[in-house]
């Protein structure tokens, strides 16, 4: 009776609260298949943010590991491209099937452009629903490690992925230059906050004209793991190829950075039980 009684926009009211309880419960189950959910972050922009994500991906399936890709940047979403996948997910009944290369699944915000030169604009409700929409439907199988290409900086985007996907951790991703640290410094704090662990730092474009060191000393200052320096190379223009795979140098690299971040994942894993 009380159901009856029940004015349109209580009834409303239900349904939409129902409609999420279900997308949640859909949402738990995709990702309960998924042992870590690690995102790679940056404090700004221009940092090669989305070329260490790929790339420590990449590493990691090369080592025997079950890997997805799940570019969230609603800005600038480019890891499709880096890592060289050239066609969409298959969608069957509902369901998204991530597009793969170098045994790397892969789901990318730019799937949402009609046109890669146009801009996304959306307020934090559109990337709400876009990601809760990813995740409802894309059955990624069983992983043992999900990295999330993150919007870098500290604003409404990084903070909506931050609440929706459950993290495990952040590799925060800097330049050696002071600014990137400073602003690398602001995106720790933020997370921080949201009482996610850090992971660790990596210092990309390390060497040459952007110097050295300033990953690490932000390490230091922030008291957090510093996962190694991933150094300028040329191997790097080559679009046909990933660098972690095909590069001896910087596949060493990578392995560093991978040995030391499943250790701190191992490390939590620990603790929390």
């Amino acid at each position: 009776m009380a159901a009856m009684n029940m004015s349109e926009e209580q009834k409303a009211r239900v349904s939409g609260m129902m409609k999420t309880w279900e997308r949640r419960k859909k949402i738990s189950g995709r990702l309960d298949q998924i042992k870590n959910r690690v995102a790679v972050y940056s404090g700004k922009g221009g940092v090669g943010k989305t070329t260490v994500a790929v790339n420590f991906a990449a590493y990691l399936a090369s080592q025997g590991a079950s890997v997805g890709i799940l570019d969230a940047d609603i800005d600038c979403p480019n890891a499709d491209k880096v890592l060289g996948v050239n066609r969409r997910p298959e969608y069957n009944d509902g369901t998204l099937i991530p597009a793969e290369r170098a045994g790397v699944k892969i789901v990318s915000m730019a799937y949402f452009q009609e046109d890669e030169e146009e801009a996304i604009i959306w307020r934090g409700p559109m990337i709400t629903n876009a990601l809760n929409q990813f995740l409802e439907i894309t059955e990624w199988g069983e992983l043992d490690y999900l990295i999330v290409d993150m919007p870098p900086g500290t604003s409404d985007a990084p903070l909506t992925v931050m609440q929706i996907l459950q993290l495990t951790g952040f590799v925060v991703v800097t330049t050696p230059q002071r600014l990137a640290g400073l602003d690398a410094k602001r995106s720790i704090n933020m997370v921080r906050k949201m009482n996610i662990p850090i992971l660790g730092i990596a210092e990309n474009m390390s060497g040459g004209v952007f110097g050295t060191g300033g990953g690490e000393d932000l390490a230091k200052e922030m008291n957090a793991p510093f996962l190694g320096a991933l150094s300028v190379s040329a191997a790097y223009m080559d679009e046909t190829q990933l660098p972690s795979l095909h590069d001896t140098n910087i596949r060493d690299e990578y392995g560093t950075l991978s040995e030391k971040t499943v250790k701190q994942l191992e490390k939590l894993q620990t603790e929390s039980n």
